[in-house]
């Protein structure tokens, strides 16, 4: 037996007013119901913070996005033209060294976010997954770090290949990861690991704007800054 279901008229699907209880009779209208109740667009683009996020520790975390997108964008740069220009040009060469101070600093930024966030507990106030995406982001990191030496053409890299080869030979994946080879090397660094890293750093920044910037341990219950930013653990506390 066929179940035909009413369609909604425009005017009710289109209505603002529809609240987040209203039944919905497509994926479409589900998905779309789930994601303005966990990430309204208040939350999603915020226009204030809490006073505390002026706070250095909060900044690392930010510049470690900043440099990401700019070692995006000189690693495309890099590859659209190849290794002869960014060895024989000028401008090669100064595209290259953005492309390493780059990998620099969002390596320093996000270590020193990586440990602040450590030592505030940030995995509070059902953050876990947060913490989890933002550890998994600095593994893949490495991942690219290192297939990015691979990559450079030159002795150093030659070098660091084949000593490293022996050590992946020695887990038996020698045969599908062949650090010897430049071409498999250069899909990794500049297709495959770029994606994972920048797929779970927009994870990452989701969740935290779906449970909010994580306050600092010592914040007083009293704060009103704090409450008006309805931060779970310290309803508990209060509950309490």
């Amino acid at each position: 037996m066929t179940h035909i279901v009413q369609q909604p008229t425009s005017e009710s699907t289109d209505s603002p007013d529809r609240g987040p209880d209203e039944e919905f009779y497509t994926w479409t209208g589900k998905a779309r119901r789930w994601m303005l109740k966990t990430l309204p667009p208040d939350k999603l683009l915020p226009e204030t913070q809490p006073s505390y996020v002026a706070s250095w520790i909060y900044v690392f975390g930010m510049g470690a996005i900043a440099s990401l997108v700019v070692l995006i964008v000189s690693g495309v740069v890099l590859g659209l033209n190849g290794p002869s220009w960014w060895h024989l040009s000028s401008f090669g060469h100064f595209i290259n060294s953005t492309h390493l101070w780059s990998a620099e600093f969002f390596f320093l930024f996000m270590v020193v976010h990586l440990w602040g966030k450590f030592w505030m507990a940030s995995w509070r106030g059902g953050r876990l997954l947060t913490w989890i995406t933002g550890v998994v982001a600095f593994a893949a990191s490495i991942g690219a770090a290192f297939t990015g030496y691979l990559v450079q053409t030159n002795f150093e890299s030659e070098w660091i290949s084949y000593q490293a080869k022996d050590v992946v030979n020695a887990t038996g994946i020698g045969a599908w990861f062949n650090l010897a080879n430049v071409g498999q090397m250069f899909m990794w660094h500049i297709v495959l690991l770029p994606l994972a890293v920048a797929a779970i750093v927009a994870l990452h920044v989701l969740l935290v704007r779906v449970h909010g910037v994580v306050a600092p341990i010592d914040a007083a219950d009293t704060d009103t800054q704090l409450r008006d930013a309805v931060i779970p653990e310290l309803h508990d506390k209060a509950d309490k």
